[in-house]
């Protein structure tokens, strides 16, 4: 799959607020919390100018905080690496962060699949606090090796 990123537009960000995925996954859905900052986020289209997905990344020099997600009907399809990789990518040409790290909800070992497939490690624990959810387990995740990785620009 191409994909185009750019930054999302204000009707990308009100069709986000429409996704729904099934549960556990609904944790995810685009309305549970308003959007704060809209310009960290980018909007992924395909060739057929869909919107596929949306990548988060918040910078926090000299590293970047990476978030991401797909369109609900595109999950478990095996489209999760490459569209990790396409974002990944992005970020570090425009950013040339030192290291990226993710904040990934425990209970999610299918993106944590993705994450480690693509050489993140777990590096720390931590619990957020959720109206609708209450307390949820976290992991952090930092790439390994960034400087050998196939992403990298000079």
């Amino acid at each position: 799959m191409n994909i185009r990123v750019e930054p999302a537009s204000a009707e990308t960000q009100e069709l986000l607020a429409t996704w729904r995925y099934p549960p556990p996954y609904d944790f995810y859905d685009g309305d549970v919390d308003p959007v704060k900052n809209p310009e960290r986020y980018f909007e992924a289209r395909d060739d057929a100018n869909e919107l596929v997905g949306f990548y988060y990344f918040e910078s926090k020099p000299p590293d970047l905080d990476y978030g991401l997600g797909l369109r609900p009907d595109l999950t478990g399809r095996g489209l999760g690496l490459e569209f990790f990789l396409t974002g990944l990518a992005f970020a570090r040409e425009r950013f040339r962060p030192r290291s990226v790290f993710l904040h990934v909800a425990e209970f999610n070992e299918r993106a944590r699949r993705v994450y480690e497939r693509a050489g993140f490690r777990v590096v720390s624990k931590h619990v957020r606090t959720f109206q609708r959810f209450g307390d949820v387990p976290f992991i952090t995740m930092v790439d390994e090796a960034p400087e050998s990785g196939p992403f990298v620009t000079a």
